[in-house]
């Protein structure tokens, strides 16, 4: 087994982080100051406390001819492990969306909201606010554990409740357990929250181990950390696509555990042949009582052993990748002390995404709202933001964010029904009833104007991309047929369309006439699965934006016309095969 690291030289965000005292300086004293921005290395730090710097990059361009900087701001992600919020956490951020934000807020594909459009001078106040309601934006983003992942289904089967305990307990294990979050935010007080680290020493201690960072150490992890929790017969989080996945045993209608899944990640670069999507494979099975335990070994295994020289290829799956799973298994069952129990061999058979009213199961309903592209505004007469703020205010009740960017109202009495289809067709909020298929089950990542990283439109072109589907769709009378259409503006797969039937995948920029972006070509993957388990597969490269629903439509042809009983869309194109040309499938 040989270390990823041997004779590299760490790279310079490892640095950053090595001498910033736990994330605290430079980012101390430029918090303070009079400038609109931050320097490079205190946004290294910066995503570590729950931001990310960013720029107007439509007004980039008419900034520089007029010999202006750049039109700052910053993205303020939430922290919600299961997306699991009241109404007072949605009508806090709600309110800081109009005061600081940019009029919106967005659902992220990882059961979050991020506020955009903040001032540097804002930033203190946003953030101690979040925290006042009892939210957290520490560990959103940075080279820690993420946001964890939960079933948002409100289903009281026992199941679902139990995962959602399982959820907020690693969540609150993992959370970084240096006191520079709240020195610097929070006048150095913690709030009660569920959301914070759990005191004192790490339940597996190891050579590696750090006084402050048990877990993660003064250098954290080589990059970020992805974890979901998922059930068998609905993979509404994805479990395939993290790092590390809890895929639910169930027995007797009790929940007993996990079958563990590593290696999961879907960022990539096409110009470096050494990164790659991957999905996660099955490692062990765990009791629910040991899903810490499992979970600080194999995070202090990356820890230790993840490359810290090439930031492209740091993640875990490139470790499990380098080794093998034997030696992988081998190193983890060296620190956790013990023999690792072989995975049960659970399957993932559905997914659903929880649109529609349902029953609860204990005499209450829920209702899932679809949301385009996870965008909570106000445009015209579709009023989506005022709409939840006048429900979450008259009627008071929790919510749930999915990972398909879409938001579940619960606890609602059946009597409320009527009165709540009203409020929505008043602030023209759509129902799901009235969304097509092919539009329900899309999503794209933000890209243009806010993300630095994008070079096509993503958000504000896929839209355009459901219209003209809807169109060809309807002629050819698939309108039915469910399947996912996922595209970002850049390789690094947020809204990860490596897995999806259709990936759509900024490949490279367009200008317009005035110097601002305007669509740009696209990658077109085809061939993955809805369930989420199998990575699809490159069909055209540097496709115009105009081109994409174009080159599609024979391919859907082809599907009517040749599909075996049952078949979908994406197993289709798994089993003709699609790296050739249509005309040769």
């Amino acid at each position: 087994m040989q270390d990823p690291n041997r004779g590299g030289k760490p790279s310079k965000v490892e640095g950053v982080k090595l001498k910033s005292e736990y994330l605290k300086l430079p980012l101390l004293d430029e918090s303070r100051n009079d400038l609109d921005h931050f320097t490079e290395e205190a946004i290294t730090l910066l995503k570590f406390h729950g931001s990310y710097q960013q720029d107007h990059r439509d007004l980039r361009t008419q900034l520089k001819r007029e010999g202006k900087d750049k039109a700052f701001s910053m993205m303020v992600r939430v922290r919600i492990p299961g997306g699991k919020l009241t109404a007072a956490q949605h009508l806090a951020c709600d309110e800081l969306a109009r005061t600081v934000g940019n009029d919106s807020l967005r659902i992220t594909t990882r059961q979050e909201y991020q506020l955009h459009g903040v001032m540097k001078e804002d930033l203190a106040t946003t953030i101690q606010r979040i925290n006042a309601t009892l939210l957290s934006t520490l560990a959103a983003c940075g080279d820690v554990e993420r946001n964890v992942l939960s079933c948002p289904a409100p289903l009281r089967d026992g199941v679902r409740d139990a995962m959602q305990v399982d959820t907020d307990r690693f969540a609150s294990h993992f959370a970084p357990r240096s006191a520079s979050y709240f020195d610097l935010w929070l006048d150095g007080e913690k709030v009660e929250s569920s959301l914070l680290p759990t005191a004192g020493p790490a339940l597996i201690p190891t050579a590696g181990d750090d006084a402050v960072e048990p877990i993660y150490g003064p250098s954290y992890l080589p990059r970020k950390f992805k974890t979901a929790f998922s059930l068998p017969e609905d993979n509404c989080t994805d479990v395939y696509a993290n790092d590390l996945g809890y895929l639910a045993v169930v027995e007797n209608g009790v929940l007993v555990g996990y079958d563990v899944l590593v290696g999961g990640g879907l960022g990539t670069t096409p110009s470096a042949d050494k990164t790659f999507p991957a999905l996660s494979k099955p490692l062990c099975f765990v009791t629910r009582e040991q899903i810490l335990a499992i979970g600080e070994a194999i995070i202090k295994v990356y820890r230790d052993f993840g490359n810290r020289s090439d930031r492209k290829r740091a993640r875990l799956k490139y470790v499990i990748h380098d080794w093998g799973m034997p030696a992988f298994r081998a190193k983890v069952e060296e620190y956790i002390g013990r023999p690792l129990d072989d995975p049960r061999g659970v399957q993932v058979t559905g997914v659903e995404d929880h649109l529609g009213w349902h029953e609860q199961g204990d005499g209450k309903l829920f209702l899932g709202i679809p949301i385009e592209n996870g965008r909570l505004k106000d445009v015209g007469a579709h009023r989506v933001l005022s709409g939840l703020q006048t429900f979450f205010t008259k009627y008071g009740t929790d919510a749930r964010l999915t990972c398909s960017q879409s938001i579940l109202l619960i606890n609602l009495e059946p009597a409320w029904k009527a009165d709540i289809e009203a409020l929505l067709v008043e602030y023209g909020i759509a129902q799901v009833e009235k969304v097509s298929m092919v539009r329900r089950w899309s999503m794209a990542c933000p890209a243009l104007p806010t993300c630095g990283l994008a070079v096509t439109e993503a958000e504000r072109a896929l839209p355009t991309i459901m219209d003209r589907l809807e169109i060809e769709l309807e002629k050819l009378g698939l309108t039915e047929e469910r399947f996912t259409v996922r595209m970002t503006g850049c390789p690094n797969g947020c809204a990860r369309p490596y897995n999806s039937d259709i990936g759509l995948v900024g490949r490279s920029a367009v200008k317009n006439a005035d110097g601002t972006p305007g669509p740009g070509t696209y990658t077109i993957f085809l061939a993955g699965s809805t369930l989420g388990g199998r990575l699809n597969v490159e069909y055209k490269d540097y496709v115009p934006f105009d081109q994409v629903v174009p080159e599609l439509v024979p391919i859907f042809a082809r599907f009517k016309d040749e599909r075996h009983s049952g078949e979908g869309f994406g197993d289709f194109c798994h089993r003709v095969g699609v790296e050739a040309p249509v005309e040769t499938i």
